[in-house]
């Protein structure tokens, strides 16, 4: 059994206000996530965190959002979203086994990607490594991407290393349902 979280996750009832953030992210009859949960300890602390998140459709298709998230959640070794990503967006954005084997494992250039892909993974690597983007990466995502997606694109490089660092820091225990990350290669 996991050890539990460093920090007591929030448990029913919870405030109205909770209760909406929660009824509008979670599927019907799921329990809300232990990171949720965690936040929702302080009322400010968790409005917040939802108040910073992308959950929302933006500029981007789903999956190279997903792709960004699950590459920066492999990077960061963040086992707990990497589970819950991969468990709740792999089908909905066709990931193969492949494909999720290599977002943890591969260099952008070794996995089955294609060119839009591996820009994707590439950026995501680039910042987790250097915190920048050097002038022929930032041409070629020109090429590929309009300004707010780059734009989006980073800002969810950065909110899930926030991610990365309070679930890694809180030690959060895997979700029940959520996908184990793959040994991390050397990438």
């Amino acid at each position: 059994m996991a050890n539990p979280a460093r920090i007591a996750p929030a448990s029913a009832p919870y405030s109205d206000d909770v209760e909406k953030q929660f009824a509008r992210l979670m599927p019907p009859g799921v329990e809300p996530l232990v990171l949720f949960r965690t936040l929702a300890r302080d009322a400010r602390l968790f409005s917040r965190f939802m108040n910073a998140g992308l959950l929302d459709k933006g500029h981007l298709s789903l999956r190279d959002r997903e792709l960004a998230i699950d590459r920066t959640c492999a990077r960061t070794g963040c086992a707990y979203e990497w589970g819950v990503h991969i468990t709740l967006f792999k089908d909905k954005v066709s990931l193969s086994a492949q494909e999720v084997d290599a977002l943890a494992t591969k260099t952008p250039e070794e996995g089955p990607w294609n060119e839009r892909e591996r820009l994707v993974l590439q950026l995501m690597d680039a910042l987790h490594d250097k915190a920048t983007i050097d002038d022929a990466l930032w041409g070629a995502l020109r090429t590929e991407f309009e300004e707010m997606q780059i734009l989006e694109l980073l800002m969810l490089a950065g909110f899930y290393h926030t991610v990365a660092y309070l679930s890694n820091g809180l030690d959060l225990p895997l979700e029940t349902y959520g996908a184990p990350l793959p040994k991390t290669g050397a990438f």
